[in-house]
């Protein structure tokens, strides 16, 4: 077998096709299919649980796919308009309900027809993607985010893998870890620049590039010390809302806070993000972009954030999470296993508590036998305050040592296997 025939799409008509479908299905689909690489069975089953802000990532079956910024900053907007409609991201908005995947490639055929793009299939947009990311990619990691398997890559698109054979590439590279010192040096000294203020818009505040370029006075909040977003609100840090009070008073015309020092024109992405490493290259954080800060920021900030409400709580459970950061359930759940693996947080059931404040789930069981060899028998309640856990979930863990032989419940009394059986002789 040879590779593929891909009849891949030219890049402006697929451009003015993405402006002309700002937030329709075809639009969605689309981008789904040319700028994230989905299959049209993915497509058409992708709900808003999968899609994770917080992992940046979108949790597809055998695969997460990795969000491009581009992707990320068009699925918070549609997010924020159509997840109360529908919990699929691709739906019929016209019937209120899910597309079927012949709805989806007509709907892609007339888009595609429109531009002049008539040898162009579905199947071609994702084709297109994945030689993108063999160009600057290696297989192996391009196999991880597509779902295919690396011989299949050699097969098909061996004319496109010369990145397989780079030793090193700059787009699989691991993030350096944030210098905060350093950081912090960089942010005084460039306080007064747009790069400067687009540094401590990601880094305090957690907004995406594709959020600060697009950010326009009417969504800063000064009196009220709020950043209205699409589908969110940050509240202003006291040193952000200093800057941009200084950044309104020597303002123009332009409705967009983030303008060029130099021309007083409104930056686009690719510009702020070659601004901002040159400052971060300046201060000595030569490996660092615009990119990580915001993804350590948004980690970081995220943590923060539920640290302290276990802090308040005691414990808190995933319900906790959905509701703290409005993020779908599935978010919430990666970042809790991701934090409790970490030891950040224990787990006990369906509850997360601060490590040190509860017994840890491997340690309960021989720390109720060492409380009942001392006591002889105990009530649930007991037993929950020996392990610093809920009388509910403190019954759940009994009820699995009963089954499991090593305890036997007498009523309400609880004892070590081999004390009942002493009593009852």
């Amino acid at each position: 077998m040879g590779a593929y025939t891909v009849n891949r799409p030219e890049e402006a008509a697929m451009r003015r096709l993405l402006k002309r479908n700002p937030d329709n299905a075809a639009g969605a689909i689309l981008r789904l299919a040319w700028l994230q690489g989905l299959l049209r069975e993915e497509i058409t089953t992708l709900t808003w649980d999968r899609v994770s802000f917080l992992d940046h990532k979108i949790l597809l079956p055998g695969r997460e796919a990795p969000m491009a910024e581009e992707m990320e900053d068009y699925l918070r907007k549609m997010y924020g308009k159509w997840s109360r409609v529908s919990e699929y991201v691709v739906f019929s908005q016209r019937f209120r309900k899910p597309m079927q995947p012949q709805a989806v490639s007509r709907a892609a055929r007339r888009e595609l027809d429109s531009e002049g793009q008539t040898a162009v299939r579905l199947i071609d947009l994702r084709h297109d993607y994945v030689i993108r990311q063999l160009q600057t990619h290696a297989a192996p990691y391009v196999a991880q985010v597509t779902g295919m398997e690396v011989r299949t890559l050699q097969l098909h698109f061996s004319e496109h893998m010369e990145a397989a054979r780079r030793p090193t590439l700059r787009q699989t590279r691991q993030p350096a870890p944030v210098d905060e010192f350093r950081l912090w040096k960089i942010l005084q000294a460039e306080k007064d620049t747009a790069a400067g203020l687009a540094l401590w818009l990601t880094w305090q505040m957690g907004l995406s590039g594709g959020e600060i370029v697009s950010l326009t006075w009417d969504q800063v909040d000064l009196e009220g010390g709020l950043l209205r977003l699409r589908g969110r609100e940050a509240p202003l840090t006291s040193t952000v809302r200093q800057m941009l009070l200084d950044r309104r008073d020597r303002g123009g015309e332009d409705p967009h806070v983030l303008l060029s020092d130099s021309a007083g024109r409104p930056l686009d992405l690719p510009r702020l993000s070659r601004l901002a490493r040159t400052v971060l290259i300046r201060g000595g954080m030569d490996q660092m972009t615009l990119r990580d800060l915001y993804r350590a920021a948004g980690r970081g900030g995220t943590e923060a954030r539920l640290l302290e409400l276990i802090r308040q709580k005691g414990a808190i459970c995933r319900g906790d999470v959905i509701e703290t950061l409005g993020v779908t359930s599935a978010a919430a759940y990666g970042v809790l296993r991701r934090m409790a693996d970490e030891h950040k947080l224990v787990r006990v059931g369906g509850k997360y508590y601060l490590p040190g404040t509860v017994v840890p789930p491997e340690e309960q069981p021989a720390a109720i036998r060492e409380y009942l060899e001392r006591v002889g028998f105990a009530y649930r309640q007991d037993i929950a305050g020996v392990l610093r856990v809920g009388s509910k979930q403190c019954g759940v863990i009994l009820r699995h040592l009963v089954e499991s032989g090593e305890l036997v419940q007498v009523r309400q009394k609880y004892y070590l296997n081999t004390q009942a059986e002493a009593e009852a002789r």
